[in-house]
């Protein structure tokens, strides 16, 4: 009963969740009907699929598309997926100062990258909070490319351009490149890799997970990133607009159907047995990448000489300790969700759920959320309140799914 129950409502309860989010989003910026939400260049594709489209951080997404959620994410752990991305924003910083001044902003050691390689990072703000989470890539000594979150855009762009203007009023030499004319997929899968060789003369198999090139793939020159937000072997791909549509055909085409067009919904079943955060629901401004299990994000250089917002606040807490961390957990009952307390043995208070539901792949309920360090630690039994009602937990350690991302031999 509880598989059925958790099958039955994950999808009701994922639309419910975008849309109340975007909601609280909406109201903020003003969106006054859904005839304002943006839409990429694919919106009228998912509609001729099936697309079930939804309000989300500004835009009209896709959800779902014929298959269940439940069905989606499993043929992207199977087969494969193919995600529309594009409503995040992607972006480079160009210049010979482009890397000291990235430094300052994120705790990644860029300067430590090799040519064509990324990581991901964290923007900070002056109290060591997360302001959003990136993937970066240097593609040269001058130029840093990097994606950011659709529902953090503006603050992150607004974050930024403070910083570069008084970076530059001081000599230094750095601008920004925003590249509103592309779209981004996400590539994802175990097909993933030969569906796409199929359509580019450059050998993937020497591509590795958080690579990037600049390639042409069906014709068309695209930023190539090894990278995705399942826990799969996969890519992300910026293509031009207006190539955007002929290439997503040319991917479902050469998987001969078994990469299937894959909306949100699976994408956050996906993350989450991942063990991946969501910004806004797992990271927040008031939440350091230490209590957010990020630590190994931080570079050893940077760890060493600090120099970027909050860095004191961090690099404390490496040394001490956070005061609460983020965990897996596993739960019986119905699926936790965000804000469902958490409760040891003795019925106090120890932490918070930020994000949870039934696995597909698993078939039980997993969540991911914090905790008062001294309770974290994988075995410890506690309590988790749904609707009101106590049901047992335990906390577990994450990936739920193990990853299959594509790295070197060793």
């Amino acid at each position: 009963m509880m598989m059925r129950g958790g099958l039955r409502h994950l999808g009701q309860y994922l639309t419910r969740r975008l849309a109340q989010r975007e909601g609280k989003s909406a109201a903020r910026r003003g969106f006054a009907s859904e005839a304002e939400l943006k839409k990429t260049a694919l919106y009228d594709f998912h509609v001729s699929h099936g697309g079930k489209m939804v309000p989300f951080a500004g835009w009209s997404m896709p959800i779902q598309y014929k298959d269940s959620i439940m069905d989606s994410t499993l043929n992207c752990r199977e087969n494969g997926s193919l995600f529309d991305v594009s409503h995040m924003c992607g972006l480079s910083l160009k210049g010979k100062d482009a890397v000291p001044f990235l430094e300052k902003l994120v705790i990644a050691d860029v300067a430590g990258l090799a040519p064509g390689t990324g990581s991901l990072t964290v923007f900070t703000n002056e109290n060591g909070g997360a302001i959003d989470d990136s993937v970066i890539t240097k593609v040269g000594d001058d130029h840093i490319y990097l994606v950011v979150n659709a529902g953090c855009r503006d603050k992150d762009l607004a974050h930024i351009e403070e910083h570069m203007k008084s970076f530059k009023s001081k000599g230094g030499d750095v601008d920004w490149q925003i590249y509103d004319e592309r779209s981004l997929l996400a590539l994802q899968g175990p097909l993933a890799a030969p569906t796409l060789q199929h359509l580019t003369k450059e050998d993937l198999s020497k591509m590795y997970f958080g690579d990037f090139c600049i390639l042409d793939i069906n014709g068309t020159q695209c930023f190539l990133t090894r990278t995705g937000y399942t826990g799969e072997d996969g890519f992300e791909i910026s293509v031009p607009s207006e190539n955007a549509v002929d290439l997503s055909k040319a991917i479902l085409e050469k998987s001969e159907g078994k990469v299937r067009l894959t909306g949100l919904g699976a994408r956050d079943s996906l993350r989450l047995e991942a063990g991946l955060c969501l910004y806004g629901n797992d990271m927040e401004q008031h939440i350091t990448p230490v209590e957010a299990g990020l630590s190994w994000a931080i570079g050893k250089r940077r760890r060493a000489e600090g120099g970027f917002l909050g860095s004191d606040v961090i690099l404390k807490q490496l040394a001490e300790g956070p005061p609460i961390r983020r965990v897996g957990f596993v739960s019986s009952g119905p699926p936790a969700r965000s804000h469902s307390e958490i409760q040891d043995e003795r019925g106090d208070n120890i932490g918070e759920i930020t994000s949870g539901g039934f696995s597909p792949c698993l078939k039980k309920n997993i969540a991911m959320g914090y905790l008062k360090s001294g309770s974290h630690k994988a075995g410890t039994k506690v309590k988790i309140l749904v609707r009101g009602k106590s049901y047992e937990g335990v906390v577990t350690k994450m990936p739920f799914v193990p990853t299959k991302y594509y790295k070197p031999p060793k």
